[in-house]
C-alpha cells in the first residue's frame, strides 16, 4: 500500500466536517419516503445527489425502476465509479437513499426534516439510516478526487431506492434487470448496520416474517358484552400465546445478536373510536426474526395453530396475511476477501480487531448473497435506526470514509 497516498486522502477526509453537515442537511430536507408511507419516493434526493456528484466531476448513471404509485413514475438508482490504478477487484459500496417516516412526532425534540447539530451529533430522520453510510461513501470519492490520488482499486458506489420496503424498486430491481452492474469478485460493502466501535462485520442475517392478523368477532355495546364477541380480547389472548414460540423455537446461535429467534407484536390498527363499544374487528401485526436453523413455514404453521386455539376459545375468526417473508440467504464466509480487507483497515487505522456476526435486521445484503455475490454489512454507528431523535456522529462518518479509502488502496 502507498502510505503517502493514504495519508493524503485521510488528511482531506479530516477536513470534511462541514461537508458532512452540509450534505446531511440537504438530504434531510428531502424526505425520501415510500408511497405506502405517503411519500413521493427518492426522486428529489436523487436529483440533489446527482448534481452533487457531478460537481465533483463524477459521471452518474441513473437506472430508473418504473413505479406508477409515485408522481414521477420512477424510483431512481444512482451508480458512480472512480477508476482505480489496477485491475484488482473493485470496492463496491451500496447505500440506500430512502428513509422511514418519523413516527410519533411528539417524541421528537426537533423537526425530523431539519438537521440539528449538537456537538459531534447530527440529528434528524435518516441521518444514520442510511445517510451516514451514504455520506461516508461520497466523502471517500471526494477525498480521492480532491487529493489527486488514484485508488488501487476502482471504487463503485451504488445509491439504491426502496430499501425500507423490500427493495423491489431498488437493489432487487438492479439484480433482476441490470446484473452486469455487479461482479462476483467485487469487495461489496453495505454500510447499513454496525456498532459504535465498528468492530462488527455482518456476514449473515435471520429470516424475516411479518404477519398481519385480522380477528373478527361481533361488535356490541360496552355494557352488554354477552351480546357480542370481543375481537380485541381474543387478539390480546393470541398475542400472549404467541410468546410460547420463544420456547418452541428456542435454539441459540452465538453468531447473532440477539442469539435467539424473536416473535414480537408491533403495529395495531385502530378498531373502534369510542370507549363504550366492544370491537367486532381487531387487526395487529407481528415481526418475527428467525434463526436460519428454522424453517419460516414451521413458524407460520405454529402461529396458525395458536390462532385455531384462539378461535375455539373466543368464537372468533382469524385471518392471516403475509406482509413480508424473507428466507435467510447463505452467509458470506468469515474469511471472504471483503471481510479480510475491512479487518486489515480496522487494525491499521483504529488498532481494533473486528469480529464477524449475524443480525436480525434485514439489509440489501440478503439479495446479493442469494444471487451469489459475497458481501458484508459494516459501518460505525450508534444503532439509531427508526428511533425518534435519530442521530449520527460526524467522527464515525469520517472515520468510515477512511476505512473505505484504506480498502480501496490495498493492493492485495
Amino acid at each position: 500500500m502507498d502510505k503517502n497516498a493514504l495519508s493524503a486522502v485521510i488528511k482531506k477526509i479530516d477536513g470534511y466536517r462541514q461537508d458532512v453537515i452540509d450534505l446531511e442537511t440537504e438530504m434531510c430536507k428531502r424526505p425520501a419516503l415510500d408511497p405506502t408511507s405517503g411519500g413521493v419516493g427518492e426522486i428529489d434526493k436523487a436529483k440533489y445527489l446527482t448534481a452533487y456528484l457531478e460537481k465533483l466531476g463524477m459521471s452518474v448513471r441513473q437506472i430508473d425502476a418504473p413505479d406508477k404509485r409515485v408522481p414521477s413514475g420512477i424510483r431512481p438508482n444512482l451508480l458512480v465509479e472512480l477508476p482505480g490504478r489496477t485491475t484488482a477487484p473493485r470496492v463496491m459500496i451500496i447505500a440506500h437513499t430512502d428513509v422511514v417516516p418519523p413516527g410519533d412526532m411528539g417524541l421528537w425534540k426537533s423537526d425530523p426534516w431539519t438537521l440539528k447539530v449538537d456537538g459531534d451529533k447530527i440529528i434528524g430522520r435518516g441521518v444514520e439510516d442510511n445517510q451516514a453510510g451514504l455520506t461516508s461513501a461520497v466523502m471517500t470519492l471526494k477525498a480521492f478526487i480532491e487529493a489527486g490520488v488514484m485508488p488501487e482499486r476502482t471504487i463503485s458506489v451504488a445509491l439504491v431506492a426502496d430499501e425500507e420496503t423490500a427493495s423491489s424498486w431498488g437493489l432487487s430491481y438492479l439484480l433482476k434487470h441490470h446484473r452486469d452492474v455487479f461482479n462476483r469478485e467485487d469487495l461489496i460493502i453495505v454500510p447499513d448496520s454496525g456498532n459504535p466501535l465498528g468492530t462488527e462485520i455482518e456476514v449473515a442475517e435471520k429470516s424475516i416474517l411479518w404477519v398481519k392478523v385480522r380477528t373478527v368477532g361481533k361488535q356490541t355495546h360496552g355494557s352488554t358484552p354477552e351480546t357480542g364477541i370481543n375481537a380485541h380480547k381474543a387478539a390480546s389472548y393470541f398475542t400472549v400465546r404467541m410468546q410460547t414460540l420463544y420456547t418452541k423455537f428456542r435454539k441459540r446461535d452465538p453468531l447473532f445478536a440477539p442469539p435467539i429467534s424473536t416473535f414480537e407484536p408491533t403495529k395495531r390498527e385502530a378498531n373502534v373510536p369510542n370507549i363504550n363499544t366492544i370491537p367486532g374487528e381487531d387487526v395487529l401485526y407481528f415481526d418475527c426474526r428467525i434463526l436460519p436453523v428454522y424453517k419460516v413455514d414451521d413458524v407460520l404453521k405454529e402461529m396458525k395453530r395458536l390462532a385455531r386455539e384462539t378461535e375455539k376459545k373466543y368464537r372468533v375468526k382469524m385471518e392471516f396475511s403475509i406482509v413480508q417473508k424473507e428466507v435467510a440467504a447463505p452467509p458470506t464466509p468469515a474469511d471472504a476477501p471483503v471481510a479480510v480487507a475491512i479487518a486489515r483497515a480496522m487494525k491499521e487505522l483504529r488498532k481494533r480487531k473486528p469480529k464477524t456476526i449475524g443480525i436480525g435486521g434485514g439489509t440489501v445484503a440478503k439479495y446479493l448473497r442469494e444471487a451469489g455475490f459475497p458481501c458484508v454489512v459494516w459501518s460505525t454507528l450508534e444503532e439509531q435506526a427508526h428511533r425518534p431523535n435519530e442521530y449520527a456522529k460526524i467522527p464515525h462518518i469520517l472515520d468510515d470514509a477512511k476505512v473505505f479509502a484504506h480498502v480501496a488502496l490495498q493492493d492485495s
